[in-house]
């Protein structure tokens, strides 16, 4: 810095008048104020021309190395629109290298930032004459710059350094201040997000354990444990209905984020319009309806899990952004330029095989290969059929604090019929059943009493769907179905499972293709014979 280019206000001392007192103390007094920091920072550029015979008063933050303007007056309102680069700006680099104001002289040959943008200026070719730059500092460490222009290139000729002093002081305390409380109120939004996001999924769901005493579900237990210890992320594959979420709540609760928050997404819920908004946030104005900045589910899981149900349901256009958050814990909200770090660690769901979904081209594959480090399985019920009756009393139970009845028990012929269904739509079906059989067994007890749930009181499609494979294994026993040396060279299932498909087959052809009518004429419901045709190969 020469002393050609710059004049620094050190030298001379003088008191402070009353006007320049006025506008200490009235910066002073905002600072107390519960002000948004819009209205903060434009109050005070607002109130320093009543002193200082400026044209242009411009308040600048520091961010990294340019400064964004945060308030102006006296300027065009597209200069709050411009970021100043400080390596293409040598004025703003001087201010900002310095510890005291900085008037520059007139003949300066370094350009001024603020040309052309003097409001009430018509000629664009007329050049600030006078610039004087206030760095504002906190503890001796850079915030910002107060920016006064004025078109009088003797304007700031007799102004106080130490009035100078005392409002670039003030200037970056109000900055300051006002970063912090920004600060406070974003972490405050984001944990009253999270605070609203949790209670409604725990309103919406229940963190079970995964019960049961099957084989397939101990080996299940054993691997939650290993990759929950992991800071990897885990692909949770599996039927509708099995509980892919409650595995993922085990794997949360046992990993070393159980107190931070899980925050549930459905993949499959969410419009294309709104998913990328929904995982990634937006800012205000982004879109139609965007009236305020809004962070997204991964923000908000920022420190903790997040559980995607349905992945494979996710649009392929916002699979690249999950990528990248994947890759490099990168987010970039809806509107904006800048970039966001979060650290989450990240389960997903899906009832679709993936790889398949690859080879259609719905889904990429360089993102498979990013979820599926740690891959758990969740086996469907009619694959561990001794599981079922160990669910049907963990269901009763609940079913008895969500009824408010007695004890619920299930008659030995209703557990029968709870053992012999193959449950397509596996543990979640079996819950619904089991609510609505004590729903109407409990119309037989007075409050407080045993419930008793019969055959009857699980449903008459299971019930005739339970009847036809016992009459048909009598049938079969007794050589009367297919004749007696076919029985004997089959398995008992599969014999039962050839019948079936004759009965289905046979009634479809009396009621000419038609579903519904082959449903009633079998006793059945039609989405349980859909399910049962599909098992049985009559359905793709």
């Amino acid at each position: 810095m020469t002393s050609d280019d710059v004049v620094e206000k050190s030298t001379v001392v003088h008191s402070t008048t009353e006007r320049e007192f006025e506008l200490l103390v009235g910066i002073a007094l905002d600072l107390n104020l519960t002000l948004v920091s819009k209205e903060r920072y434009q109050r005070l550029v607002s109130a320093v021309p009543s002193v200082l015979p400026a044209d242009a008063v411009t308040l600048l933050r520091l961010e990294g190395d340019e400064l964004q303007p945060l308030a102006a007056t006296g300027l065009r309102d597209e200069a709050l629109g411009h970021v100043f680069s400080l390596a293409d700006h040598p004025r703003l680099e001087r201010v900002c290298s310095s510890t005291e104001p900085i008037q520059f002289p007139v003949d300066s040959n370094l350009p001024d930032p603020f040309d052309g943008l003097i409001e009430g200026v018509e000629d664009f070719t007329t050049c600030v004459h006078a610039c004087l730059g206030l760095p504002l500092r906190v503890k001796g460490e850079l915030v910002g710059v107060l920016a006064l222009d004025a078109i009088n290139p003797h304007a700031f000729e007799n102004t106080r350094p130490s009035f100078l002093k005392a409002l670039g002081a003030l200037a970056a305390a109000t900055l300051h201040t006002s970063y912090l409380a920004d600060t406070l109120e974003d972490a405050a939004n984001h944990q009253r997000q999270i605070a609203q996001t949790l209670v409604g999924d725990m309103l919406k769901r229940r963190a079970h354990g995964l019960n049961g005493t099957s084989s397939s579900i101990s080996m299940l237990k054993e691997e939650i444990s290993l990759f929950a210890g992991s800071n990897f992320p885990v692909l949770i594959s599996g039927e509708t209905g099995t509980g892919k979420e409650i595995v993922a709540g085990m794997l949360h609760r046992q990993s070393a984020l159980s107190h931070k928050p899980m925050v549930y997404v459905n993949c499959a819920a969410l419009p294309e319009s709104v998913v990328e908004s929904e995982l990634f946030g937006h800012e205000a104005g982004s879109f139609t309806g965007a009236h305020e900045r809004r962070l997204g589910k991964f923000q908000v899981a920022d420190g903790g899990c997040l559980f995607l149900d349905e992945i494979g349901e996710l649009p392929l256009a916002v699979q690249p952004k999950l990528l990248r958050v994947l890759q490099s814990g990168e987010i970039q909200r809806v509107g904006s330029d800048a970039t966001n770090s979060v650290n989450v660690r990240v389960f997903a769901a899906t009832n679709r095989n993936l790889h398949h979904e690859v080879e259609a081209g719905r889904f990429r594959s360089d993102l498979l290969h990013r979820l599926d480090v740690c891959r758990l399985t969740v086996p469907p019920l009619r694959e561990r059929p001794e599981d079922i009756l160990v669910l049907a009393g963990q269901f009763c139970d609940r079913a008895r604090r969500q009824l408010g009845l007695g004890a619920i028990r299930l008659h030995p012929e209703a557990q029968q019929i709870l053992r012999s269904f193959d449950w397509p739509g596996n543990v979640r079906e079996l819950e619904n059943v089991i609510s609505r059989a004590a729903l109407r067994a409990s119309r037989r007890s007075p409050n407080n009493t045993l419930v008793l749930i019969t055959a009857q009181d699980v449903g008459a499609d299971y019930l005739a769907t339970y009847q036809g494979k016992k009459d048909a294994a009598k049938d079969i026993e007794g050589g009367a179905v297919f004749g007696l040396g076919a029985a004997c060279d089959m398995p008992l299932r599969d014999a039962v499972d050839l019948f079936q498909r004759e009965l289905i087959q046979d009634a479809l052809q009396r009621n000419d293709g038609v579903w519904a009518s082959a449903a009633r004429d079998l006793g059945m419901h039609r989405s349980n014979l859909h399910h049962l045709a599909k098992r049985l190969g009559l359905l793709t």
